[in-house]
């Protein structure tokens, strides 16, 4: 029996993923991803619910994937943040009144169709209500800046200064949301070491 090779997505774009604690210019490629948008704070019980809602159905299509021979590593959560304006400072609104769009990356040969048999499993087991809003969506960033964040999350305002500042000296300016890349587990990890790398797409 052959040896189904595991994707990486993440060593597949290794320069996507790459952050130091200095900002950077990077370009980022095409990329497909599950996604569940929604509005309002963090802590909401409707973004709790998104989250599980996109693991369910990240793993349901892996596992789909991994027993027909497409074997690939389920990416980290990722999230893109915005107000009535894409490039808003959210720091200066009410966490009420912020948009969000929570993310998974998947490898190009997922499909709607993937993801509609993904959605049927897990309503028959019972867990679908929520699947049922994750979409299947293709993002492309091209150039941006970035940057690793070490802290907690609502501390990323000095950061992202940091990279606005980067960006302006650099002759740029923001064009597109806010984003988030979750490396670390806030369930096991404190908060003081929680990694996350921040882009912002800039023109």
């Amino acid at each position: 029996m052959p040896v189904t090779v595991k994707l990486d997505l993440y060593k597949e774009h290794k320069s996507e993923y790459a952050a130091a604690k200095a900002p950077a210019i990077i370009n980022v490629g095409p990329a497909k991803y599950l996604t569940f948008t929604g509005s309002g704070v963090p802590a909401s019980e409707q973004f709790q619910k998104a989250i599980g809602a996109l693991y369910g159905a990240a793993y349901t299509i892996k596992m789909t994937k991994k027993f027909a021979g497409q074997d690939y590593k389920v990416c980290h959560l990722e999230g893109q943040w915005w107000g009535t304006e894409k490039c808003a400072d959210l720091s200066t609104l009410a966490p009420e009144s912020w948009n969000w769009r929570l993310m998974i990356r998947v490898p190009d040969f997922i499909t709607a169709s993937d993801l509609k048999a993904a959605v049927r499993q897990l309503r028959e087991k019972g867990k679908g209500d929520e699947a049922a809003d994750v979409k299947i969506e293709a993002l492309k960033e091209g150039r941006c800046v970035q940057m690793l964040h070490v802290g907690p999350y609502d501390k990323v305002g000095a950061t992202i200064a940091r990279m606005t500042q980067f960006a302006k000296q650099s002759g740029l300016a923001c064009r597109g949301r806010h984003h988030e890349i979750y490396l670390s587990d806030p369930r096991r990890v404190p908060a003081a070491r929680l990694r996350t790398i921040l882009r912002h797409p800039v023109g």
